[in-house]
Parts: C-alpha cells; sequence; structure tokens
C-alpha cells in the first residue's frame, strides 16, 4: 500500500469518525452505503430523495411615490417550484426476516454483547416486536439516516447534533408490503435555505436628475439626485412548505450603494425624485460628479448599484435563524456634461 493511500485512508477515518460516534447504539450496524450517507431515494418525492417544494416571493418595491419620503411600497410577486434534499430520513432497510435473522444471530450478538455491553439491549429495543416479522420476507424496516453532503451552503449548524436530535426522536420503523413508507421530513432550516435559493432577487433601477437636454446629461459639480424605481426591493419575503414544515424568509435593505466611477456619492437611503417641491425637503441620496463622461464609451459614466439585504428566518418547527448577507449588484451609466463659460473681456466701446 502506497504512503499517498493509507495518508487518505487515515484522513477518511478521521473524517468519519465524529459522526458514527454521534449516533445511537443500534445506528452502528447498518448497511455500508447507508453509513456512508447515500440515499435509495425510496421515501420521497424525487428518485434521489429530494423532495419538491412550491416557493413564493413577495417583493416589496424601494421606489418612492414622488411625494417626499422614499417609503416605496409597492408589491410583485414571484413564484417557482425547487427541489431539496432533507438532511434526515428514513431509508428502507432489511426485510422483517433479514432483521430477526440478523438480531437473533450468535455473531451479532456476540459482537455486540462483546464491543457494545449494555447497548445491545437498546439496540434491540429499537426494533420493537421484531419477531412478529420474522417470517415476513416482503414488508422492511425503514431506519433514520443522515447526511452532512445535504446541508445548505452557510449552514452553520452542527451536523452532529443535527443527527443526534434526529435518532433521538425517530425511531425504526416497519412497513408491511404495499403500505405507504414514511414520508422525509424537510426541517425548518433546511427548507428556509432551499427556498431562498430558489427565488432570484431583482437588481436594482434608478432614476435621476438632472436631465439636460437631448442627451439627458447630468452636471459636473452638481447634485444629482438618484432614487430608486421600478421593482428595486427594499423588503422580501419568501414562504415555502414541505410537508408538515413552513418556513418564512424576510430579507431587508435600508439603502442604495452608488460607487460612481468619477464622483463621490452620499446615500442614506433609497432617495426620492426630484420635484421642484421635493428640492425644498431635500434627498438622502446623492452623486456629485467631477468629470464629464466624454472619455467613457459612449459618453456615459459608470455606475455601478448595489443593495445588501440582511435575512432573518423562522419556520413551524421552532426553527430560527440569520442567513449571511445577500448583495444584488448592476452597473447603470449616467451622462455627465460640463457647464461651458465665455470668457469676454471688457471694452470701453458703447
Amino acid at each position: 500500500m502506497t504512503r499517498k493511500l493509507i495518508t487518505a485512508l487515515t484522513a477518511a477515518l478521521l473524517l468519519v469518525t465524529p459522526l458514527v460516534a454521534a449516533a445511537p447504539a443500534w445506528a452502528f450496524e447498518q448497511r455500508k452505503d447507508v453509513a456512508g450517507g447515500s440515499s435509495s431515494g425510496s421515501v420521497a418525492a424525487g428518485g434521489d430523495g429530494s423532495v419538491q417544494i412550491a416557493v413564493s416571493a413577495q417583493f416589496t418595491s424601494a421606489a418612492a411615490d414622488g411625494t417626499g419620503g422614499s417609503s416605496g411600497g409597492a408589491v410583485s410577486s414571484q413564484s417557482v417550484t425547487a427541489a431539496v434534499h432533507p438532511v434526515c430520513w428514513y431509508e428502507q432497510s432489511d426485510t422483517g426476516a433479514e432483521r430477526a435473522k440478523y438480531i437473533d444471530s450468535p455473531k451479532a450478538t456476540d459482537y455486540m454483547s462483546t464491543t457494545r455491553g449494555d447497548m445491545w439491549d437498546e439496540y434491540k429495543a429499537r426494533f420493537p416486536d421484531y419477531e412478529s416479522y420474522a417470517d415476513d420476507t416482503e414488508g422492511h424496516w425503514y431506519i433514520p439516516v443522515c447526511d452532512a453532503r445535504y446541508m445548505a451552503d452557510g449552514d452553520e449548524r452542527d451536523f452532529g447534533d443535527i443527527m443526534a436530535d434526529y435518532y433521538a426522536n425517530n425511531t425504526p420503523v416497519y412497513v408491511p408490503a404495499g403500505q405507504a413508507a414514511p414520508e422525509p421530513v424537510i426541517d425548518g432550516a433546511t427548507l428556509a435555505r432551499a427556498a431562498w435559493d430558489a427565488v432570484t432577487i431583482p437588481t436594482a433601477t434608478i432614476g435621476y436628475n438632472p436631465m439636460v437636454g437631448q442627451s439627458r446629461a447630468t452636471v459636473v459639480g452638481m447634485d444629482t439626485w438618484v432614487w430608486a424605481t421600478g421593482d428595486t426591493p427594499k423588503e422580501v419575503r419568501v414562504t415555502a412548505t414541505a410537508g408538515p414544515v413552513s418556513a418564512t424568509v424576510t430579507a431587508t435593505a435600508s439603502r442604495l450603494t452608488l460607487q460612481p466611477k468619477d464622483g463621490t456619492a452620499q446615500c442614506t437611503g433609497f432617495g426620492i425624485p426630484w420635484t421642484e417641491d421635493n428640492d425644498r425637503l431635500g434627498t438622502d441620496c446623492v452623486i456629485v460628479f467631477d468629470r464629464s463622461s466624454a472619455h467613457f464609451k459612449d459618453s456615459v459614466t459608470p455606475v455601478d448599484v448595489k443593495v445588501s439585504y440582511a435575512i432573518t428566518y423562522s419556520a413551524t418547527d421552532g426553527t430560527t435563524g440569520t442567513m449571511n448577507t445577500h448583495t444584488t449588484s448592476t452597473t447603470t451609466t449616467i451622462p455627465v456634461a460640463e457647464i461651458q463659460t465665455i470668457n469676454t473681456r471688457p471694452t470701453k466701446q458703447p
């Protein structure tokens, strides 16, 4: 055996050991593919063990109505479907006859008694009335299985805790031939992340003023008012249900983040459209350009527009939490002109 292979096997054992240690006694004897976390998909809606969920999203626009104050309020919606695999689920295992044969075998009794001590009684207790199914070659036991590979990106929960809790609250169940297998349950945190990942958050669109001439250019050195328009969301609310569990994700933002290529921006909100009345009130979002856009392609200045969302979620199974900040980003353009002045020499001529 090569040194490289020995190293790889050692690393694999180190990774597997904590997962095995967290499992209850009855879980030490499982099919090899189950111990590795693979799924037959026999108990779920999808062929790979995944569950189809319907996701709905509501977007509350940040676009102001022009009467002062960047309140926004228009609501749009989006509906999508997504596939999510549970982190823990029931998987088909032995027939009644196979399980009874194993439990009653001298090999199993000797192994569990000598290596696990009193946990052998715990193991047998997890398969109640197994003797009743000793002659059944058609029905199957379904056992709890967990796999860390199905935890969503960014899920900071401890997999060992998830697995231990699931095993503690879900015992093997026997399902006679022709009867329905246990339905997979998507926990609230997994459901919330799957729902959030399924929706597309609109990027921001903006309006600006002044707009001078046919080019609709703003002017170097002047306060250019900028405001959110259209479906730019200030709040996103996403909901999804999988079986008995429903989850709601709420994402909120408080301002535009503007980065002009030639100029500086001050933006503490989503802005309001410029009008003569609003001019007296002032705005919370302006850019001051310090150079015309003549040197840029198509004579327009690029402006990066970002919106960052703080995200929380809750679910009917009692789960609550936060997700990493989500930021939408796009680049728009604004033409910028310079006001030309003409200097004349004084004359004594009338």
